[in-house]
């Protein structure tokens, strides 16, 4: 891929991760637990993870789903995490702490991204939940993080350009401004053209039957039944491709 663009890709597992890979990624944000926005990966994950790929690793640091205030416990294991994640030897992780009034905790944050060096730390999509975007921003940059994923407080990137673009113009070259969010094949030319951004986080996924011959009807492991539990999401090289493409020529 031409170098004046990075393509991000979420990774909900190890296999994701290289797919993401396989389809020319530059860089894949590993994570658990993805219909709650993502939780940490277990520590056999990061490793197997750092194992087998060449791209960049980020990991999330996230102990839980839900809000993103966290509790005195909670953040003790984000510290644990973010150190596991050092000898790791990943390339990044991504944090995202707030207050209970919607503002970053920056108290916290710093402390992170302290524990961090030298890895890179991106403020998650914490950030679209502040109540300032723009307080957000200058409150992170002087937190030392070195990007932020953002929709533009908006459910998905693509209705979100017009704020993110004021970000990337605020944001000058003090920090990196990623979009993300429903971005696929389809809404990355009108993304870039309208924010013009250099970085972009994409999941690009596909849906596998599950290789289960026996069924038990009834029975939902997580209680929700519009999750199929006997299909796996899993990232599609294929898509991927495409979307390195479409960057290239852009």
């Amino acid at each position: 891929m031409s170098s004046k663009y990075i393509l991000e890709i979420c990774a909900n597992s190890v296999e994701s991760a290289l797919m993401a890979q396989k389809g020319e990624a530059q860089r894949t944000e590993l994570c658990d637990n993805i219909y709650e926005g993502g939780t940490t990966p277990s520590y056999g994950v990061i490793s197997k993870a750092r194992d087998l790929l060449n791209i960049d690793l980020n990991v999330i640091i996230r102990p839980r789903g839900g809000d993103f205030c966290y509790s005195e416990l909670e953040f003790e294991i984000m510290k644990k995490d973010i150190g596991f994640s050092k000898i790791s030897e990943v390339d990044g992780v991504v944090i995202g702490i707030l207050n209970p009034d919607g503002t970053v905790n920056k108290e916290r944050t710093k402390i992170l991204v302290e524990l961090a060096k030298p890895m890179s730390v991106t403020f998650h999509r914490a950030f679209d939940v502040t109540q300032d975007p723009f307080k957000a921003l200058e409150d992170i940059i002087d937190c030392g993080c070195t990007r932020i994923l953002t929709s533009g407080q908006e459910n998905k990137a693509i209705y979100g350009v017009s704020l993110i673009s004021k970000l990337i113009e605020k944001a000058g070259n003090r920090i990196i401004i990623m979009p993300g969010s429903g971005i696929n094949e389809t809404n990355i030319q009108e993304i870039s053209r309208k924010t013009e951004a250099v970085e972009y986080h994409a999941s690009l996924r596909k849906n596998e039957k599950s290789k289960m011959e026996y069924r038990k009807k009834g029975i939902h492991m997580g209680g929700i039944q519009q999750i199929d539990e006997f299909e796996i999401s899993v990232t599609d090289p294929k898509r991927v491709k495409e979307m390195t493409q479409i960057l290239e020529n852009l």
